[in-house]
């Protein structure tokens, strides 16, 4: 495979991430939320109360990134930050009654995904599923390499 080629696999996988966080944002503004705030209430509504650390992991957020996040959804009223058991630096997050409310109004968002990927055949969707992965897993092994 040529130069050209792999950096056109990037470059498509970039544009369509970027197209479908476009459109997510779009679809939430009228609701006051970005889409990270999004990610960050589909975790706790979906999840339940979960500890603020376990969520840089589990949305792959730089923590600064989602201390910023959390502090605007506590300040909309939309979530709960409570001390967390022994170590009193730790916090869980929760729902808040308004941010279960506010998600119980939400848009369901499966249409972006389903306006990009209905109608392609399933052979090529695992296809493109496997080839990411891999190129993932690579990057990342890499990149704890890289940190040793």
């Amino acid at each position: 495979m040529s130069g050209t080629e792999v950096s056109s696999v990037s470059g498509w996988a970039k544009r369509c991430f970027f197209a479908g966080r476009a459109l997510m944002d779009k679809t939430l503004r009228p609701h006051d939320l970005g889409s990270t705030q999004w990610y960050v209430l589909w975790q706790l509504a979906t999840n339940g109360p979960t500890a603020q650390r376990d969520l840089v992991r589990i949305l792959d957020l730089e923590r600064a990134t989602l201390s910023g996040v959390v502090a605007t959804l506590v300040r909309k009223g939309l979530v709960d930050q409570s001390a967390s058991g022994k170590d009193q630096r730790q916090r869980t997050l929760q729902l808040t009654e308004a941010g279960k409310k506010l998600w119980s109004e939400l848009p369901d968002l499966h249409f972006i995904q389903d306006a990009a990927f209905s109608g392609i055949d399933p052979a090529d969707l695992a296809i493109a599923i496997r080839v990411l992965q891999t190129a993932t897993g690579r990057l990342q092994d890499l990149l704890g390499k890289g940190t040793e």
